[in-house]
């Protein structure tokens, strides 16, 4: 590996250690085995450095939701089977990956002091959203088009961040994947009924 890869190597060891705020360059530097001019030149701030670490860490978390990509999944696209089955592979990850959860609330909180680390994480922001989008309804994520990102990738996500954070405050009274296929079935049943 070059200085590169190895600041960022380091950098997802120390985020997760040690938290976002509380992350120094120096404490990157020791943990990569490089320099401090080096991550001037490869990424031009601390900030920068540590944005890319974390959506890095974040997207590996992704991966694990289920492996939706190799076709993992027995429930139909779409189907509330399906639903049920993704929400139990993210609902998984919140105790495997539970220190990059907790970081994420901690960027999330820190955003407004933050605005070279917010930029970048608004453009991964989408990224996330398209990944969602066929763990749910199937598909290729190339295929998400601009509308269905914003809307049911927006309410996946929505969905996501509500439950990570039920997980991380308190996970004996969160819901559970099966809690959260009960309660769309009954929205889907009130949206069903005719109205007037």
């Amino acid at each position: 590996m070059g200085h590169r890869e190895d600041l960022l190597e380091g950098a997802k060891r120390c985020l997760v250690e040690k938290g976002f705020v509380r992350t120094t360059a120096r404490d990157i530097v020791k943990e990569s085995g490089t320099n401090l001019a080096s991550i001037g030149y490869h990424y031009g701030s601390k900030d920068a450095l540590l944005a890319e670490a974390y959506v890095d860490l974040i997207s590996n978390v992704g991966d694990t939701f289920g492996a939706f990509d190799e076709g993992a999944a027995t429930g139909e696209p779409g189907s509330l089977e399906r639903f049920e089955e993704a929400w139990r592979g993210v609902i998984r990850s919140f105790t495997e990956a539970r220190p990059i959860w907790l970081l994420t609330f901690e960027v999330v909180t820190n955003a407004d002091r933050l605005p070279t680390v917010r930029e970048h994480l608004v453009k991964a922001q989408d990224e996330g959203r398209r990944g969602l989008i066929p763990m749910f309804m199937g598909g290729r994520e190339e295929d998400v088009d601009d509308e269905a990102l914003r809307t049911l990738g927006g309410f996946y996500q929505t969905l996501l961040n509500g439950l990570c954070l039920q997980w991380l405050f308190d996970p004996d009274s969160a819901s559970t994947a099966e809690g959260l296929t009960a309660g769309l079935r009954r929205v889907i049943e009130a949206a069903a009924k005719p109205t007037g």
